[in-house]
């Protein structure tokens, strides 16, 4: 008889109550995510997150059902308002929203979010936000109280709180080796939904701001550089540095790859000073530019810490410095980025979206070096970091650049499913050189007397023929593909006038970017105290050294790139890794 009466709950059970119930209280996160994934900006872990935890708003209303639409409309007005920054964000950018947003809002004065107002705002936009409110109003009318067993109810709550907070957060604490890293991978789980979205970006955005204005504030003890010395400073000067993402040499035209991948540097090729034995300390971009954009190196790691920048380098000199991102601008991962980029006179921060492997096109960058270049500052460095060919590649280029979709040009190693991973690795090299030559050709338009650089921070691997089953970067089992990096240079016809180096000597020499800063100031005319000509590769007291990998904090783990060097550079790797990356297999990289 008791199992009968449960049969007849279960049958008189309104589900369909509770399904708009559950609408109701997803539309506010929904909306926007459904436009991310219609738009193709994004992955789908954040909407599988919105919609779950969007469940958490139905214990309130199945606890106290006689009051379900006061309920409702008091937390529905909650979510709305606390919704409308991600979903107005979304129109105006075609992004989602992160806390890098928030950075973003709290860096600009008064007058320049007025001016982002007028600039962006469309008369749309006014029946977009009254349709957006009117659907949820219009779902509101549809509400009705599910009741159920007081116990039934209870038990329903706690089941749905543990489940999505309470699991997660205990593994997270299990998994993790320490309770920063577990909160964080906690909070990343909420932020997709509203309003955590709000709740967990202001707190990242509190914490990394805190260290970031610690690193700065200990940027600035720094002691300048001893004795500095301009043979250019009377001359004005626009000198820019262009840093590329995750682009392996092997990979361009412009460096011997069959298929025709860079057309547009290859076009130019007589007017660039290529040069071609030039690898990465580290896989990473944090990790790499530690190196790169200091003094550090692989005996002194900590110098990024201690010693100046190329940006302090470049003030001290008199530049006025530009920092010019199309990377994520504030996250866990890219603080140091972030704190880089704030040595500069003036940012422009274009990628604010929540994941690195969302939809966004390096084309962004042009029309802000379009204006930094007509800035009238006699002396300029304009810093410019692409996020190049970064995972996930197909989401680097329109679909305009989606020219290698067969097996013409491909090695026979790659297997079909690996083909369109394959595939569109390249046309994100194509979409690189398209970016990069444009900066080159706005350049060379300004007549502007100075020079551009171009290397990437690391390379990446994607199932080349010696490692075929070997996807991303793992530092742990290194491949040559991770390490090998583009490095060109082009001088503008009035630089080459006033200083006719030839460089066909340096073209070939093995270098490492971790000495980066002594090739930059030797360029630039700089010298002073710190500086060694040894380790600038257009010096001719150059010295060839070592050219070390692998974590400098582990020197043990140090070896040399010669064990893994490519077969068309002499030597063929003795090394057969299988990627961290691999159905999920090994050490994951980070994702910069």
């Amino acid at each position: 008889m008791k199992f009968n009466v449960h049969k007849a709950e279960a049958r008189s059970f309104d589900w369909a109550g509770l399904g708009w119930l559950f609408l109701y209280f997803w539309y506010f996160s929904g909306v926007t995510h459904v436009l991310i994934q219609l738009a193709g900006a994004s992955g789908f872990a954040g909407f599988r997150q919105a919609f779950l935890l969007s469940g958490l708003w139905l214990i309130p209303v199945l606890l106290f059902p006689g009051r379900t639409r006061a309920i409702a409309a008091g937390l529905g007005a909650l979510l709305w308002v606390a919704s409308l920054p991600a979903f107005g964000y979304f129109l105006v950018y075609g992004q989602e929203f992160s806390q890098s947003v928030i950075f973003i809002m709290f860096e600009s004065n008064v007058a320049e979010g007025a001016e982002y107002m007028a600039q962006y705002f469309a008369w749309w936009m006014v029946p977009a936000f009254l349709g957006y409110a009117a659907g949820a109003v219009l779902l509101w009318t549809r509400l009705r109280p599910v009741h159920l067993p007081r116990r039934t109810a209870l038990v329903a709550s706690v089941g749905l709180l543990a489940g999505l907070v309470g699991y997660p957060a205990v593994k997270q604490s299990v998994v993790e080796p320490t309770f920063e890293s577990a909160l964080n991978n906690f909070e990343k789980r909420m932020e997709p939904a509203v309003p955590w979205q709000l709740v967990v970006g202001f707190r990242q955005y509190s914490q990394q701001l805190e260290e970031m204005n610690q690193l700065l504030a200990d940027n600035a003890r720094i002691a300048p550089l001893a004795n500095l010395k301009d043979a250019n400073a009377d001359l004005p000067a626009t000198l820019v540095l262009v840093l590329g993402e995750s682009t392996n040499r092997q990979r361009m035209s412009l460096y011997g790859y069959p298929r025709q991948t860079t057309p547009n540097l290859d076009r130019i090729r007589d007017q660039l000073d290529v040069f071609d034995n030039v690898i990465t300390p580290r896989p990473y971009t944090i990790e790499a530019l530690q190196q790169v954009l200091t003094f550090a190196d692989e005996n002194n790691p900590d110098y990024y810490l201690s010693q100046p920048s190329l940006l302090n380098m470049m003030k001290q000199a008199g530049y006025k410095t530009f920092w010019i991102t199309n990377q994520q601008t504030l996250t866990k991962r890219n603080t140091m980025l972030t704190t880089f980029s704030q040595q500069a006179d003036e940012q422009f921060y274009l990628n604010n979206n929540r994941n690195q492997n969302a939809r966004q096109y390096d084309d962004d960058v042009l029309p802000p070096f379009e204006k930094v270049l007509a800035d009238p500052a006699p002396r300029k460095l304009i810093v410019v970091h692409l996020l190049g060919t970064h995972m996930s590649y197909s989401r680097r280029y329109p679909s305009s650049y989606e020219r290698f979709t067969d097996r013409q040009g491909v090695p026979a190693n790659v297997t079909d499913d690996q083909l369109p991973t394959y595939n569109s690795y390249d046309n994100a090299v194509l979409f690189n050189d398209h970016v990069v030559s444009s900066l080159i050709q706005r350049f060379s338009d300004s007549r502007a007397n100075g020079f551009l650089l171009y290397l990437s921070d690391h390379g990446e691997a994607v199932f080349d023929p010696e490692h075929p089953n070997v996807l991303g970067r793992n530092e742990a089992a290194p491949t040559a593909p991770m390490y090998t990096i583009p490095f060109m240079l082009w001088r503008s016809p009035q630089w080459r006038a006033t200083h006719p180096q030839a460089l066909d000597a340096s073209l070939g020499r093995p270098y490492s970017s971790a000495n980066f800063i002594h090739t930059w100031a030797d360029l630039a005319g700089l010298s002073f105290d710190e500086f060694d000509p040894s380790r600038s590769v257009v010096n001719a007291s150059f010295r060839q050294r070592p050219l070390l990998i692998g974590d400098p904090y582990q020197p043990k783990a140090l070896i040399d790139f010669s064990l893994i060097k490519p077969k068309s550079q002499g030597q063929g790797s003795e090394l057969e890794v299988v990627s961290d990356e691999r159905k999920g297999q090994g050490r994951k990289a980070p994702p910069g």
